[in-house]
């Protein structure tokens, strides 16, 4: 089989809807390797039998409800002769599949963060690493053994910034690599024998080949690199700006995984290289790539000063040199290509030049000037209808009703929705806000705030116009509208004439304040004449309930709430859980006086207290009770009583918001965004409370795994952020679950402009 000493080209494996984030190699079948990913799946690849390359999906494994960060192979055994795949996820649980079917043989629960890491030992052992700061040592669903880890490895402190991989070389030498750019080679007695420098950004992962000698490392500079005798010898860029992980094959292959969730395979056999066809095909896709200057060894750039396109036709003195050019306005980025003798072209430099940047919506992988969200009906869910404005309406209409097999009536109406909403627009975002062509601006949208006071139908009973917890939360300052309760009145032209970041860190609590009093009063006295007589309050109840609503409600107020009235508040938010929300209004409102806000979250009752609300916050209970139990548990911030307890009981509060994250609905994601929020702002200042900060940054992304509302997004931006701003250990935790890639969507988002702002100056700060 004829080599070439240059890894080229194999195939590309377009398998996975998200980021790859593992590959490991399989005991069987032959051949095999299994990949995980931020799609949640973990996946058999083996080599096609019916040609000379390429691979096909043997197996798919779900059973993770969030990412999937790792994998390794447990060897066979006389139980599970074809051995066991074991994979890690942000769920902080561990699943054991095999190759007979397709949930987990069983999973390994203990960690209280994400599963980082997996590594197969001695006698059917499993080990692994997490967040949490442990490691454990598994024996088929039982763990022997906890570890601290860094207690456990605080010799090995060479390394200038955290350790992103491990490869092991053999009984007593393994490899590092790190965010400071380098790859170590150490004794297990803790001396660093050698340093290997030639990324220009932080490594992901290294692999060892099977002389012990020569490795292969991936990182966030869009790069594989193929060390031989100590050596950088050949540099291959990807189109993905992360390349998170690499294995090598029992063949010599390297299988690599990276951000745009396709898998490639590199080959040094001439018989399995891609067809000429298929090798311009990625040459191609890498030439069409963009480069921020910020990410990559490209150095300050000045358009004016770059040489023109004559500066390559002199030769390159290295693989994987760089090269910039100037062609026209633009700059194009090159690579020298050792074994070819010839420049690469690799991607335009965006972002070197003070080109102003595009201002259109990306959706689906295009760039529109509106993309629209359409509510069809009450209880279906939302569509995109994107547009551009030198389209047919019509045209687009006619192709969003038949992709969405829409009824063909609602030509003209979706028609004259776009021309409406973009009459005098040549270019920009879509307006703030737009009528529903389906349905009417005066739909009814379940907790949500309507445009005229007084208006909307009860949600839970189809009358009445009550809306728990409606409204918007708090003031607005004068000067700049505040971003989270600014509305449609917020501007970011404040923000273009200034680089101030006016949105994290945020230290301050966000409140959900409004509320109408007599709309609630109505609504408790409708429930109550209809309760069970039983569950029946009396005259004298509800009228210490209006009192206390009342007091609480106004700011101006002088009157204090009395024992009877907490008293009465505390046992009828007791009531059964199909009524119980008015009460829970009031709650709401109530834990942020002082007087309050001390009794209910002290002592003993504080306990109470928070088991009550995560009680209405059980994943089976009723939507309406979980999105106001989340908003009291916000509230309980504005007092140092409340603040104290949430932190005391932070891991059981945020685990059991986080659960709630796949509950379909606008205002309980805004107010697990804003309970997220507020931990981060209590947090901020605190380099020591890593592990509380590390489960902040685990809920942030896993919401935005399936947040959709633009104002939930916007407070995730914030609440991470808050996290990560002045905490360089909290920035790795955030790069490390690959955050950046998550938001990077949002950052083209014009409508609400601050989520585009927020998160640019939050993509900015994890550089």
């Amino acid at each position: 089989m004829a080599s070439s000493n240059t890894y080229r080209l194999s195939c590309s494996i377009p398998g996975h809807e998200m980021d790859v984030r593992g590959l490991a190699s399989t005991f069987f079948p032959e051949g095999a390797f299994v990949s995980v990913s931020r799609d949640r799946t973990a996946r058999v690849w083996v080599p096609n039998s019916s040609e000379n390359r390429g691979y096909k999906e043997l197996h798919c494994m779900n059973g993770h409800t969030n990412f999937v960060s790792c994998v390794c192979i447990i060897a066979p055994n006389e139980t599970y002769p074809r051995g066991l795949i074991a994979t890690g996820g942000n769920d902080n649980i561990i699943c054991v599949f095999s190759l007979d079917r397709p949930d987990p043989l069983f999973t390994l629960k203990g960690h209280t963060n994400t599963v980082c890491s997996l590594s197969a030992g001695k006698f059917g052992t499993l080990l692994s690493g997490s967040w949490d700061t442990t490691a454990k040592v598994w024996l088929s669903d039982k763990c022997m053994m906890t570890l601290q880890v860094f207690a456990a490895f605080g010799k090995f402190t060479r390394h200038e910034d955290c350790v992103r991989g491990l490869a092991v070389v053999s009984s007593v030498e393994f490899f590092s690599c790190s965010n400071d750019a380098t790859i170590r080679r150490w004794m297990v007695t803790g001396e660093c024998v050698e340093v290997y420098n030639s990324h220009t950004n932080y490594i992901y992962s290294v692999a060892v080949f099977p002389s012990g000698q020569d490795f292969v490392s991936t990182g966030e500079d869009r790069t594989v690199r193929i060390w031989k005798k100590g050596e950088c010898t050949q540099t291959i860029r990807l189109p993905a700006q992360s390349v998170w992980c690499c294995c090598v094959l029992p063949n010599g292959d390297i299988a690599v995984g990276a951000s745009d969730g396709i898998i490639r395979i590199f080959t040094e056999s001439e018989e399995r290289f891609a067809s000429a066809q298929d090798l311009q095909a990625f040459e191609d896709e890498l030439s069409k790539a963009t480069i921020d200057p910020k990410t990559g060894d490209l150095g300050d750039i000045k358009i004016e000063d770059l040489p023109g396109r004559e500066h390559l036709n002199e030769p390159g003195n290295r693989d994987g040199q760089t090269r910039l050019i100037k062609e026209g306005t633009n700059v194009e980025a090159y690579q020298w290509n050792m074994s070819d003798g010839r420049w690469l072209k690799i991607g335009d430099v965006v972002g070197g030049s003070s080109k102003e940047s595009s201002k259109k919506v990306m959706y689906e992988g295009k760039e529109y000037d509106f993309v629209f969200t359409i509510d069809v009906n009450e209880g279906g869910p939302s569509m995109k209808l994107p547009y551009n404005v030198n389209e047919d309406p019509w045209l687009t209409a006619h192709n969003f009703l038949q992709r969405n097999d829409l009824n063909p009536m609602f030509l003209d109406q979706v028609a004259n929705f776009i021309i409406e909403n973009t009459k005098g627009h040549t270019i920009g975002p879509a307006p703030a806000s737009a009528v529903d062509p389906f349905t009417g601006s005066g739909r009814y949208i379940p907790g949500a705030p309507d445009s005229r006071q007084g208006f909307g139908t009860d949600p839970f009973t189809g009358a009445g116009r009550y809306i728990p917890g409606s409204g918007t939360t708090g003031t607005t300052p004068a000067g700049i509208a505040d971003p989270f309760t600014g509305g449609s009145a917020y501007s970011s032209a404040a923000f273009q004439k200034s680089v101030t970041n006016i949105y994290f860190p945020k230290t301050d609590g966000v409140m959900f304040e409004q509320a109408n009093p007599t709309q609630i009063l109505g609504k408790l006295r409708e429930l109550n004449a209809n309760a069970p007589e039983d569950h029946r309050l009396t005259d004298g109840v509800l009228d210490n309930l209006e009192k206390l609503l009342l007091t609480v409600s106004d700011s101006k107020s002088q009157d204090l709430p009395t024992a009877d009235q907490i008293s009465i508040l505390w046992r009828t938010s007791h009531w059964p859980e199909d009524i119980v929300f008015p009460v829970l209004d009031i709650l709401r409102l109530a834990v942020r006086h002082p007087e309050i806000n001390a009794q209910l979250c002290g002592g003993t009752d504080g306990a109470s207290l928070c088991n009550h609300l995560l009680g209405l916050m059980s994943p089976q209970g009723r939507p309406a009770n979980q999105m106001l139990a989340l908003r009291t548990f916000c509230n309980c911030f504005s007092g140092s009583h409340g603040r104290s307890l949430l932190l005391g009981q932070r891991e059981a509060v945020l685990s059991r918001a986080a659960d709630l994250r796949s509950v379909c609905n606008r205002n309980l994601h805004i107010a697990l965004a804003t309970l997220v929020l507020n931990y981060a702002g209590i947090l901020h200042g605190r380099p020591s409370e890593i592990e509380a900060k590390a489960q902040c940054l685990s809920v942030v992304s896993s919401a935005l795994e399936v947040v959709q509302d633009k104002e939930a997004v916007f407070r995730l931006l914030v609440a991470l952020g808050t996290t990560v701003a002045g905490d360089n250990t909290a920035k790795d935790l955030a790069r490390s679950l690959g955050v950046s890639s998550q938001i990077t969507k949002y950052a083209s988002v014009s409508d609400p402009a601050k989520v585009g702002e927020c998160c640019r100056l939050l993509l900015d700060e994890l550089q």
